[in-house]
């Protein structure tokens, strides 16, 4: 059942072609918001908005690579005004132990999670804080809250985001801009390739979760994500959500399979 919660806002997701950012999409445009849905497979993008679109709900498509300043900045006039952002995209460079993560492997982290974040929240700064009201929501990981082997290049991305947004939670609040993050545990793109590299982790990761399983993207995330897109949000920013099952309580007991 949905109650209309978005209805006349405009929403732009990065990464919507699938999984997390897929699931956010649909929610929102079942709950009234004008959804464009932006992704580097432009193709999956304009298939999964024209189903969406032929379902009665007003989707459109857009391309992006987020590590472009250029198309980050042509995304964001193709989809303004922005009332809603969630920045989900999201790209890894595999699993490899600290001293065997190149310097490309950190600086394309970096441009992916934060440099990205960073153009597409200060382009749609100016509408926001004309109106008086704004939602950010960014896709933080528990690979950063709970330092995952195998990963300290998006580990390193990731808090750096989480320190961007609560900063930009300080500062916008007066303008009525809510800023906050979501770390989520949930299949998505990534999760399937960690599942099809290192199947026997799924199953640790499965194991340490309170509730036993990953989440589904529309049916645990994008529910979280709308409270944060809404008007409910209204005096929460600068937080933190954990959409994970409980998996953050005692953080994770699962290794990687190093080749060294």
């Amino acid at each position: 059942m949905t109650d209309g919660r978005l209805e006349g806002r405009r929403a732009l997701i990065t990464g919507a072609a699938d999984g997390i950012g897929l699931g956010i999409a649909r929610r929102f445009a079942a709950e009234g918001a004008h959804v464009v849905m932006a992704d580097f497979d432009h193709e999956k993008a304009v298939a999964e908005a024209r189903a969406l679109t032929d379902a009665g709900h007003s989707v459109e498509a857009v391309f992006v690579d987020v590590t472009d300043k250029v198309a980050v900045a042509s995304m964001m006039s193709k989809a303004a005004p922005v009332d809603i952002l969630v920045n989900n995209a999201y790209r890894g460079s595999g699993v490899a132990r600290i001293e065997k993560k190149s310097d490309e492997d950190f600086l394309s982290a970096l441009g992916m999670n934060l440099w990205g974040v960073k153009w597409a929240m200060e382009a749609a700064l100016p509408h926001m804080k004309a109106q008086g009201w704004g939602r950010v929501i960014n896709m933080g990981s528990l690979n950063g809250v709970n330092a995952h082997m195998g990963s300290a290049d998006y580990n390193a991305s990731k808090e750096a985001l989480r320190a961007y947004t609560r900063t930009a939670a300080r500062e916008w609040a007066p303008y009525g801009i809510c800023c906050n993050v979501i770390c989520p545990a949930a299949w998505s793109a990534s999760s399937r390739r960690m599942a099809e590299m290192q199947p026997d982790m799924i199953g640790q990761i499965n194991a340490a979760n309170p509730m036993g399983r990953l989440g589904d993207p529309e049916a645990d995330i994008a529910g979280v994500a709308l409270f944060l897109a809404s008007e409910d949000c209204r005096y929460v920013t600068g937080n933190t959500i954990y959409a994970d099952g409980g998996g953050h309580i005692n953080g994770v007991a699962w290794a990687p399979a190093f080749e060294d």
